[in-house]
């Protein structure tokens, strides 16, 4: 596997953030040259402090202040990181994701709960109505077969 966001979701980079930027949020065509152009923005995959480094410089908060504040409300962030449905609005509304932070961390059955099932991704989102909520959810298993 060599795509960095691959390997992200995969849980085969556990010290890596990644970081999806919306073109509607960020609109600076430098980034793509950091990570994956996808539709509506970049998603852009780095070790740990320049990922919270990065983070910092294109949203103006620091990473984990942000993660923290984004754990108070649970909504839905898709599993590709590219988007998310925020738990604020209303069915009639469309809310977009300006940007996801997300880190995995490695399988620890002494936590329990998910932790023990396996890898878990932790991602949190801002939406333009500035709505922060947070998702979490188990790294697939690869060798399962569907």
């Amino acid at each position: 596997m060599t795509d960095p966001r691959e390997e992200f979701l995969a849980g085969e980079r556990p010290d890596d953030v990644a970081l999806f930027l919306a073109d509607s949020y960020v609109s600076d065509d430098r980034l793509a040259e950091f990570g994956e152009r996808v539709e509506d923005g970049v998603l852009i995959v780095v070790d740990g402090e320049r990922g919270r480094n990065a983070f910092e410089a294109a949203t103006g908060t620091q990473a984990m202040q942000f993660a923290k504040s984004a754990m108070e409300l649970e909504g839905i962030i898709e599993d590709d990181l590219t988007g998310g449905q925020c738990p604020e609005a209303p069915a009639d509304e469309d809310h977009s994701v300006q940007f996801v932070f997300a880190f995995a961390e490695e399988q620890n059955e002494d936590v329990g709960g998910i932790y023990a099932e396996g890898d878990v991704v932790h991602a949190y989102a801002k939406c333009t109505c500035g709505t922060a909520y947070s998702d979490k959810w188990n790294v697939p298993d690869a060798d399962v077969d569907d």
